[in-house]
């Protein structure tokens, strides 16, 4: 990995020098467009609406727009700014991991701390640990001021950006409001066991994007065969939901539910049930075989048994 900054963790007369990486990538498959008619690559220029010149990327500055009158502002202007310039991630306070919302996280980066700064870093991330406290802190990134979270995962701590509370919604939804609903105790119950048979530990790895996948056979089965692909020979055919699909109420859909899970769950119990008869059969199977080859004084005199092998 290549780190994108550096700077300091700072919290108190403490400073942690570190250096910052993206801890996430992105593996979309990367599509540009083209002309449907000849299959030309699309280009877009950056042309001057005064003089209807072609500009290049270092001759463009940034502008504010208002009330009619339009403000300038260069790359000197914008690194000028004190919060710019800062290196400083500034520990602000320290609180719950639980107290911070989900829905204020932003990217994440992963924090490595230089030589000199391994002690007092190992120092705070276990800090945090122990204590099971969250970093609130404040930094600098890409011309933006931000607020961020700094937090252990593993043996690193990570610096989550967060949104500031004004990029956060409010959610007002007359209808939750205006609806009254009533919620059966056998309802509660139904939909209980439904979660009951759902729930398991969180495992990212079981999970896939499946768009990206279907797009890249997709593009596989262009490349083997040219544009004339078959969908339904790349992809199987559609499931078919049938003509006037039966409506059901909440209870029923529910008792199906729960009734399917306990059916998925019990095929898969069967196969090990099979393999553990299969391997009990076995081991009988084999403690008889070992006691009629040890034998009883009087079987020991008797003429061996002829053993006939079935065919077919």
């Amino acid at each position: 990995m290549r780190s994108i900054w550096k700077g300091a963790i700072s919290f108190g007369l403490v400073s942690v020098p570190v250096k910052v990486y993206s801890a996430t990538e992105d593996h979309d498959l990367k599509l540009h467009q083209v002309h449907d008619r000849d299959k030309g690559r699309i280009r877009y220029q950056r042309r001057c609406e005064v003089c209807g010149e072609v500009v290049e990327y270092a001759d463009i500055d940034k502008a504010y727009e208002e009330g009619g009158q339009t403000v300038v502002l260069t790359d000197e202007d914008l690194k000028s700014l004190p919060v710019e310039r800062s290196r400083e991630i500034e520990v602000v306070e320290f609180v719950p991991d639980s107290q911070i919302d989900p829905m204020f996280f932003e990217k994440s980066y992963y924090l490595e701390p230089e030589k000199i700064g391994v002690k007092p870093y190992q120092l705070l991330r276990r800090t945090l640990e122990e204590t099971e406290l969250t970093a609130v802190v404040k930094f600098a990134l890409r011309q933006k001021s931000r607020l961020g979270a700094l937090r252990v995962r593993g043996d690193v701590m990570v610096l989550q950006a967060l949104l500031w509370p004004d990029e956060v919604r409010e959610a007002a939804f007359p209808v939750l409001e205006d609806t009254e609903v009533r919620i059966s105790d056998k309802e509660l119950k139904m939909s209980s066991s439904l979660v009951e048979s759902l729930s398991s530990e969180f495992e990212p790895e079981q999970f896939a994007d499946e768009y990206q996948e279907q797009l890249r056979q997709l593009v596989e089965a262009k490349l083997a065969k040219g544009d004339a692909v078959d969908t339904e020979e790349t992809f199987g055919a559609p499931a078919e939901e049938g003509e006037g699909a039966e409506v059901l109420d909440l209870m029923e859909a529910l008792r199906r539910s729960v009734e399917n899970r306990r059916k998925a769950a019990k095929g898969a119990e069967e196969p090990a049930a099979v393999s553990r008869a299969s391997a009990a059969g076995r081991g009988r199977a084999g403690k008889l075989e070992a006691a009629d080859a040890e034998g009883s004084p009087s079987e020991e005199k008797a003429p061996p048994k002829r053993r006939t092998r079935k065919t077919g």
